[in-house]
């Protein structure tokens, strides 16, 4: 029982350790150790599989969304240098403390009851820690894994002080368990173990629904250690993800957790930064595809951008281009997308090849996009509107992305204003199909009432083209007045057709 409690006062993520937790084994070996912040025990449920055990899945979907208000924080910038090659913590033989010789536990106590206490051995005051004394053979050289760690003594006074100890010299279990994760602790068997690395994502805005989310979509990522986690979480940081992105990729994508930056993260940086993509892109290609970091580079993302290259017909200058447009072709069965879009458009349309590979470089979506519930809908809009075959390919070749526009909250308002507000003719579009991607009541319809408004609106039907330029071309050439006073029109604008729409709806 002595060996146990000597064990929680050094294993336990509780401890307020004021100086590496480092100390030699014995006089005459040359052998260091580090004393674990906290075990890497297995799942506590016995019909779980061990995150060893368990079979990974390569991706997950990426067409999830998150339907959650992101938190503005500011990247803490707070790093580590103790950053170990995997999730095991060393384990501890034999040591000594202020002269005295102890013995560590091997293993881990599976059966440890909730309200389990360890005491601690005899000549071996908690006090003393609590206090901040220094242990013995601090400063010392570590041998570990990669022989090149260190920890910081921040690292203990930031997670590590939850703990505290009553008048009997025993230590208490933290509230956090009982009170900041009350919910979670209902929903799974919550290992205290994991309460570190609970309360460092927590900083992220991660909650206990969130976790529960990560639970149920990977389990062994909870039982990460936290100087792993960090290492990881602080690298994507580094590259330019934003700190308000972590959460999001993390409910997606929790497996991230278990990537270590040497094998995994920086491979598929490079790979990214070799096509041609800005290093202030490459955040938000890991925000919108977390998944990425499950396909190997070798055998999977790079033969995806030779099928591209090769088979597509996309020029190798192009693809940077493409995959911030589209960082999802990376993640997709690009060949099955390319040839059933590729032939459905030849057939409907009539399209050569070459105008399908434009409309993908422009448009990588495009590959995305259901045939049935997108592609159809909207070409058959455009042809009962008056169009024939050769002019909706030539609207798709200038802009591909009228293939992305809502039916009835985008194309049809505006065909009804070309018609019925400024009396001008579906032809028209061919020339300007840009007027289809403006904003009805941001651009369209502000320039058109404010000319009116000023009695300068051109007679006859109005042309598409003076909805093209900017707000300071627009005013200065057309209608001769000062930017501020057409966005001040614009707003008042907007507020009386808001109030309209609400005296609908009551």
């Amino acid at each position: 029982m002595s060996l146990l409690c000597l064990h929680s006062v050094f294993s336990s993520p509780a401890t307020n350790l004021h100086s590496h937790s480092l100390v030699q084994t014995r006089p005459y070996t040359p052998r260091f150790v580090v004393l674990s912040t906290h075990s890497n025990a297995k799942i506590l449920k016995t019909n779980r599989k061990s995150r060893y055990g368990q079979t990974l899945s390569l991706y997950d979907d990426d067409s999830e969304e998150e339907g959650e208000d992101d938190d503005d924080d500011d990247d803490e910038g707070k790093e580590d240098d103790w950053l170990a090659d995997d999730d095991d913590f060393a384990e501890i033989e034999e040591y000594d403390v202020n002269g005295s010789k102890y013995r560590s536990q091997k293993g881990v106590n599976k059966s440890k009851s909730k309200g389990s206490r360890r005491s601690p051995v005899k000549g071996c005051g908690v006090g003393s820690f609590r206090s901040g004394r220094s242990l013995q053979g601090a400063q010392e050289q570590l041998d570990i894994r990669n022989r090149r760690n260190t920890i910081k003594n921040s690292f203990d006074d930031t997670y590590y002080n939850s703990k505290d100890v009553d008048q009997r010299g025993k230590v208490m279990t933290r509230n956090a368990t009982e009170n900041r994760y009350q919910r979670l602790s209902e929903e799974i068997e919550l290992d205290e173990k994991w309460l570190p690395l609970l309360d460092y994502l927590s900083t992220f805005g991660l909650k206990e629904s969130h976790f529960i989310q990560m639970y149920e979509r990977h389990m062994p990522s909870l039982q990460i250690n936290v100087c792993s986690a960090r290492e990881r979480l602080e690298y994507l940081l580094s590259v330019g993800v934003k700190q308000r992105d972590v959460r999001r990729i993390l409910l997606r994508q929790p497996q991230i957790l278990e990537y270590t930056v040497e094998n995994n993260l920086e491979s598929h940086v490079a790979f990214l930064i070799s096509l041609g993509i800005p290093n202030s892109k490459i955040g938000q290609i890991i925000a919108a595809t977390p998944s990425l970091f499950s396909y190997s580079v070798e055998n999977s993302l790079k033969p995806t951008v030779r099928y591209l290259v090769e088979e597509v017909g996309i020029n190798e200058k192009s693809l940077g281009k493409v995959v911030q447009l589209s960082p999802q072709v990376l993640v997709q069965r690009i060949d099955i997308s390319w040839n059933t879009r590729c032939i459905f458009l030849s057939k409907e349309l009539g399209a050569p090849r070459d105008d399908v590979v434009k409309m993908v470089t422009k448009h990588p979506q495009l590959l995305h996009y259901s045939i049935d519930d997108g592609l159809l809908p909207r070409i058959n809009f455009l042809r009962s509107i008056g169009m024939r075959n050769s002019d909706i390919l030539k609207v798709l070749r200038s802009l591909t992305q009228v293939l992305s526009l809502s039916l009835e909250d985008n194309l049809k308002p505006k065909y009804t204003y070309l018609i019925n507000e400024l009396h001008n003719e579906v032809q028209s579009l061919t020339k300007y199909p840009m007027y289809l991607s403006l904003s009805l009541d941001q651009r369209i319809r502000p320039r058109h009432r404010f000319l009116v408004s000023l009695k300068k609106a051109p007679k006859g039907p109005f042309p598409l083209s003076l909805f093209i330029p900017t707000d300071e071309c627009f005013c200065q050439k057309w209608a001769g007045t000062t930017v501020d006073k057409y966005l001040a029109f614009r707003q008042k604008l907007l507020l009386k057709d808001f109030a309209k729409k609400y005296e609908r709806r009551g």
